[in-house]
């Protein structure tokens, strides 16, 4: 079949590799599209070295077409969207219930090959059953939104809040999508690219801005999101959020990222930071929000590139052009 397999740090390319086989327990899906996003270059980057070589792909979605032993539940010609996580069910965090922070941490797509190709493997039990009015390809973005589910239970906001999301890539828009959604009184949107502070605007942002001192709130806002990972965005951020307010760190950082923290004003005004890390029992929330309707693929998706040019895919993400990038397998 064919690939796509970052062999190496700045290394990608297109390649025939093996046809994957289920063992008991899994699935083999025909994958119909695959989604970029940030982790993926930070794989790139060789952040996640001792993966390589990898195939990418950890939000994708297609058709099952072979069982392994021992698969109840599903059967061949179910679409599908599957759930990268891979959590050993079995360390200290898993058996509290935060798998998400598995001390033997998997990911389809992260460390084991991924949806960026023809077929892929996964786990029955992570694969979700789409409804007939939802297209397989579209349901690639059911993980990036169990990501933003997960940062939400994180929130736990209280209604009329006020939120400030910095980034209106993906990733803000699905925050700003579900802020609507949990009772906030506004949403605000902070970018530097035009573009896509265009596209927080047809979604209804209550403003939208390059900078936040251009945005009306005085006394800061009760939740500060950043979906950048950007330090400069960051340390801007941190200093937006209100008293008894709560920052949370939602985009992903370099590793070598940094910023600076008041800890009297923390202190003093009752400022909560905390961070939201993929998915923890949330996949399956976020097909039942996306089978209602809570985005529109056709707005969140901007662009879909043949698998064969899964580089150029990964340069334009790279570079900040248009909103969700996919390559589409088969």
């Amino acid at each position: 079949m064919k690939a796509a397999v970052i062999s190496s740090p700045g290394q990608v390319g297109v390649e025939t590799v093996d046809d994957p086989a289920p063992g008991p327990g899994q699935v083999v899906v025909e994958v119909a599209a695959c989604g970029l996003c940030g982790t993926d270059l930070h794989i790139l980057q060789g952040e996640f070295a001792p993966t390589l070589p990898i195939v990418p792909g950890h939000e994708f979605a297609g058709e099952v077409v072979a069982l392994g032993a021992g698969v109840r539940g599903l059967a061949v010609g179910d679409r599908v969207a599957v759930d990268p996580s891979l959590h050993c069910h079995t360390c200290h965090y898993c058996r509290i219930g935060r798998g998400n922070m598995c001390e033997r941490w998997n990911a389809i797509g992260v460390t084991v090959p991924g949806g960026a190709a023809q077929f892929a493997v996964a786990p029955a039990a992570n694969c979700v059953k789409l409804p007939e009015h939802v297209r397989t390809e579209d349901a690639a973005l059911i993980e990036p939104l169990s990501c933003a589910v997960r940062g939400y239970d994180i929130l736990r906001g209280a209604l009329a809040s006020h939120v400030l999301i910095y980034g209106s890539g993906t990733m803000g828009l699905m925050m700003l999508e579900l802020a609507k959604r949990t009772g906030a009184a506004t949403v605000d949107m902070v970018d530097v690219n035009a573009d896509r502070l265009a596209t927080a605007r047809t979604l209804g942002c209550t403003d939208a801005a390059t900078s936040a001192d251009a945005l009306d709130r005085p006394r800061g806002w009760e939740v500060v999101i950043d979906a950048t990972g950007n330090a400069q965005a960051i340390q801007d951020a941190l200093g937006r959020v209100g008293k008894g307010g709560t920052y949370l760190q939602f985009g992903v950082a370099d590793y070598a990222t940094r910023a600076t923290i008041d800890p009297y004003r923390i202190y003093h005004e009752e400022i909560t930071i905390t961070g939201s890390m993929a998915v923890l029992h949330s996949y399956e929330r976020a097909a039942e929000l996306f089978a209602g309707g809570v985005l529109d693929p056709d707005v969140f998706i901007s662009d879909r590139l043949p698998l064969a040019d899964y580089a150029e895919a990964l340069r334009q993400f790279q570079a900040g052009k248009g909103r969700k990038i996919q390559v589409l397998c088969r």
